[in-house]
């Protein structure tokens, strides 16, 4: 039996396993040896590590699944490695882990830049300070990372998540709406507390009485996306600094610890 029929098998079966939903197309070319994603998850990814072994087959098969339905392509002159695409599927698993039904259906194609990018997309002026992006109009269903802030993002003293913080928008978006309101997510319930406690932390942030990063207040979407990078970089520190944005980022996040 050839590798490649080995490698089609096995997205069929990861397929079949994790149920996901939609009609995603299958990307063979961009698959990985299951092998090869443990040993850069084991390596990379604090998260991964966390799980217990039978969980962490489920997240390889999921990494398998995001690998052989999104493409990952290189833009700019930019260099990518099967390290780099893993880490990528992997920032996109991570916020999603504990939801058996659910895949990015709004998303094609995660296009990496080699450096920082402006407004424009230009990766060669001097200023330039976009880590990573949702794309809208004519980059609809395409997402824009950064590959100095894919890897930045799991260093070992990473404090920020930026493709985790993007693969949050996009969660956030398949609503309709990116607002800081995850409603395919969030339980009804719900809502209207972390609704309160996300606009009196804003307050905070603006009267500096808050240690979570000034960004997040720039407004509602990116206070999910800048809290969630905490809760899966820093959980621990969260839960003890902000119990009760942590017990409501939990909830949404279904994790239940």
């Amino acid at each position: 039996m050839t590798l490649y029929i080995v490698f089609a098998i096995a997205i069929v079966l990861v397929i079949i396993v994790i149920k996901l939903p939609g009609n995603k197309k299958i990307i063979p070319e961009q698959t990985i040896p299951e092998i090869d994603i443990k040993k850069i998850l084991t390596a990379q990814v604090l998260f991964f590590n966390k799980l217990n072994q039978a969980d962490q087959e489920i997240f390889i098969a999921r990494v398998l699944y995001f690998l052989a339905t999104t493409k990952i392509s290189p833009e700019k002159g930019a260099i990518i490695t099967d390290e780099h695409r893993v880490l990528v599927a992997a920032s996109a698993t991570i916020p999603l882990f504990h939801f058996d039904q659910w895949s990015y259906e709004n998303l094609d194609e995660v296009i990496i830049y080699p450096d920082y990018f402006n407004e424009k997309f230009d990766v060669s002026e001097k200023k330039r300070s976009i880590l990573g992006m949702v794309g809208d109009g004519a980059m609809h269903r395409k997402m824009i990372l950064s590959l100095p802030a894919l890897l930045e993002g799991y260093s070992r003293y990473a404090t920020s998540n930026t493709a985790i913080h993007e693969f949050v928008h996009l969660i956030d978006k398949a609503d309709g709406a990116i607002d800081g309101v995850p409603e395919y997510l969030i339980p009804k319930e719900l809502v209207q507390p972390w609704l309160q406690e996300m606009h009196e932390t804003i307050q905070e942030i603006h009267k500096n009485k808050s240690d979570i990063r000034d960004y997040a207040a720039t407004n509602e979407a990116e206070f999910l996306a800048v809290v969630s990078e905490y809760f899966f970089q820093k959980p621990k520190m969260l839960q003890e600094d902000h119990p009760e944005l942590f017990s409501l980022l939990n909830e949404i996040y279904g994790k239940h610890l």
